[in-house]
C-alpha cells in the first residue's frame, strides 16, 4: 500500500512506527512543517520525508491526515485539485466530521474517520471506524490497516466522540492506574523497577484474561476474591474511595469537554 501520514506528529509517528513494524506498506510518505525529527526514518528504503503534502498526495493512495483541527480546512484545500478516485481519505482528527471533509473535498470522495490510540505503535491500537457512504465502499481498506495494528471496530459516527474518550483518553487512564499500582508496589517494599514491571505484566494479564476469555470483568474477579480475603478487603477499601465512581465520573467529564472542542472546533 502507498501510504501517507499528513502531520508527523505524536500520533501520526506512532502510525508509522505501527506501520513499519508491520510491514505494512510498500511506500510511506511522513510529512511535517518541520521535518527534523523525523530523519532517522530516512534509513527505510520505503519512507520517504518531506514537508510537502502535495508532493506526498501525488506519490501515495491511501492519505492519513494527523494534523490539527485548526489547520485541517487549510490542508484540504490545499491537496484538493490533486485527488483522484483511487484517494482514499482517513482522518484521525479529533472533532472534524465527515460532511466537514466532504464539504471541502466533495462527497464523491472516499472519507473514513479512524480513532487510533498511541498504542498503534506497538501494534496494540483499539481504532474506532466510521466513514462517508462512498467511503463504505473502502473502509475494508481502513480496517485491514487498523487490524495490523491492533483491533478495529465500526461505529457510527454519532458515537465517535464517546469512542476517543474511551479509546484514545483511555490510554492515559490506565497509564495512571499502572503508576499508582507502581507506586503502591513501591510501598509494599520493591524497588520502582520492580514495581513498574508487577503493575505492567498485571494489567496486561488482566485485558488478556477478558479478551481470551469472553467472561466479564466480575467473572474473573469472583475467581481471586474469597470470603475474608486479601482481594476483597482491598476491592472494598477501592470503591470506599470511590475508584469506580471517579474513574466514571473523570469518562463523562472527557466526554464533555470533548463535546466542547467539537463546537469550537479547536484543540
Amino acid at each position: 500500500m502507498k501510504i501517507a501520514i499528513i502531520g508527523t506528529g505524536n500520533l501520526g509517528l506512532a502510525i508509522a512506527k505501527g506501520l513499519l513494524i508491520n510491514n505494512a506498506i510498500t511506500s510511506l510518505y511522513l510529512t511535517k512543517r518541520d521535518t527534523s525529527s523525523l530523519e532517522k526514518y530516512q534509513e527505510h528504503k520505503e519512507v520517504t520525508i518531506t514537508s510537502d503534502n502535495r508532493e506526498a498526495v501525488m506519490h501515495s493512495d491511501i492519505l492519513i491526515f494527523a494534523v490539527q483541527p485548526g489547520h485541517f480546512t487549510a490542508i484540504l484545500e490545499d491537496i484538493k485539485d490533486l485527488l483522484t478516485e483511487k484517494h482514499i481519505l482517513i482522518s484521525t482528527i479529533t472533532g472534524y466530521k465527515v460532511p466537514q471533509i466532504a464539504a471541502v473535498v466533495g462527497d464523491h470522495q472516499f472519507i473514513i474517520r479512524a480513532m487510533p490510540n498511541t498504542a498503534i505503535a506497538v501494534g496494540e491500537s483499539m481504532t474506532c471506524l466510521c466513514s462517508n457512504v462512498t467511503g463504505s465502499k473502502r473502509i475494508a481498506i481502513a480496517e485491514a490497516i487498523f487490524n495490523k495494528l491492533g483491533t478495529s471496530l465500526i461505529i457510527p459516527e454519532a458515537q465517535m466522540q464517546a469512542a476517543t474518550v474511551i479509546c484514545a483518553s483511555g490510554i492515559a487512564f490506565w497509564m495512571r492506574l499502572i503508576r499508582a499500582t507502581t507506586q503502591g508496589a513501591i510501598q509494599l517494599g520493591f524497588d520502582a523497577a520492580e514495581a513498574q514491571q508487577l503493575a505492567m505484566q498485571t494489567c496486561l494479564g488482566a485485558a488478556s484474561l477478558v479478551i481470551k476469555s469472553g467472561n466479564h470483568p466480575e467473572a474473573e474477579i469472583d475467581k481471586v476474591t474469597t470470603p475474608k480475603g486479601c482481594t476483597i478487603e482491598g476491592l472494598n477499601e477501592m470503591e470506599h474511595a470511590g475508584l469506580s465512581s471517579s474513574l466514571i465520573k473523570g469518562i463523562v467529564a472527557s466526554y464533555h469537554k470533548i463535546n466542547t472542542i467539537e463546537k469550537r472546533n479547536i484543540l
